[in-house]
């Protein structure tokens, strides 16, 4: 869900007048969110931190969702980055509980490494929300909102795997190893290689879901000589990498040449679809996931019962049904 080349959001701060407007910034520092009440007198508002690992195309629109979703409710917003480091979202949770925010949620950075921010969280007893990025070490008690990872990786081979008529060396461009929608996305993808004899993995390395790691990753895979015929990317940007490679070796895309899949149904990936270079990809719904999380909180400051896994759906994107995604 990375993206580079100019894409990536500026990390410089958004300045807002919080008297006038409400805006979301995609710095560490954070600038908050939310409609005061029409008399200015209105009671306290709910006051939420929210820290991504990083904002790029996929993970803003899930944090304008959110945005959206407090303005609606009313709510203060703060949306941090980490800028890839895990220490840093910790500090920033750390933050947020010495602010004494009423909700933390938290879009995880390293997914194996979860435990002291959940315990930052549950020692000042504020209510926790992981969204997006399931913890390996997520207790039952604190909620997971997102996607099922291991399922984009089932729907995205299947389909893959159906266009290649079940045969075909794979190679796969897997996100961050250090995340579990990396690992599950990349699992998926190989049970259903499994099921396939005439299908095999032969290429598989992490390009951190950049584009430009991506695009330098399968230079090297083509340079090998080996033959490649479906490439499954564990989201969109890579597999855009991955296409801007192949198109400088002057090889064919789709079918008769190579397929290549990924993940999100990003604009700039529902734009190489459109252009018959992206074979597919699997929407996955930033803006659901964004109003569950915070629906979800909202019922946590009441002590309200939230459930312990919520999944959003995700949906496979082909040329045939693209329009409904642009």
């Amino acid at each position: 869900m990375r993206l580079k080349h100019g894409m990536k959001l500026a990390t410089a701060v958004v300045a807002c007048s919080l008297a006038l407007t409400a805006c979301t910034s995609a710095t560490p520092g954070g600038t908050t969110s939310g409609a005061t009440g029409e008399t200015g007198t209105a009671a306290k508002k709910l006051r939420m931190g929210v820290t991504f690992p990083i904002l790029d195309q996929w993970l803003q629109k899930l944090a304008d969702g959110m945005k959206a979703k407090a303005d609606s409710l009313g709510i203060e917003l703060t949306i941090v980055s980490a800028e890839e480091k895990a220490d840093v979202q910790l500090s920033q949770v750390e933050n947020f509980v010495s602010q004494g925010f009423d909700a933390i949620l938290v879009i995880p950075q390293d997914t194996d490494a979860s435990g002291p921010i959940t315990e930052a969280a549950q020692s000042a007893n504020i209510p926790l929300i992981y969204v997006a990025k399931n913890p390996a070490e997520r207790p039952a008690t604190v909620p997971y909102i997102g996607s099922d990872s291991i399922v984009a990786g089932t729907m995205q081979m299947e389909a893959l795997a159906k266009l290649a008529g079940g045969k075909g060396n794979v190679a796969i461009l897997q996100g961050d190893p250090a995340q579990e929608t990396a690992r599950d996305r990349t699992q998926g993808c190989k049970d259903v290689i499994a099921k396939n004899p005439g299908m095999k993995v032969i290429k598989e390395q992490a390009g951190n879901w950049y584009r430009d790691k991506g695009q330098s990753i399968m230079e090297n895979w083509l340079q090998s000589g080996d033959q490649i015929d479906v490439v499954c990317a564990n989201n969109d940007e890579m597999a855009l990498g991955a296409i801007n490679a192949i198109k400088a070796a002057n090889k064919k895309l789709g079918a008769g040449g190579i397929l290549v899949g990924g993940v999100d149904a990003t604009s700039d990936a529902l734009a190489s679809m459109e252009a018959g270079d992206l074979a597919v990809t699997i929407f996955q719904d930033a803006v659901g996931q964004g109003n569950a999380a915070i629906e979800a909180a909202v019922k946590l400051t009441k002590g309200e019962k939230v459930d312990e896994i919520t999944f959003v759906p995700y949906q496979l994107v082909t040329p045939e049904n693209m329009k409904d995604f642009q």
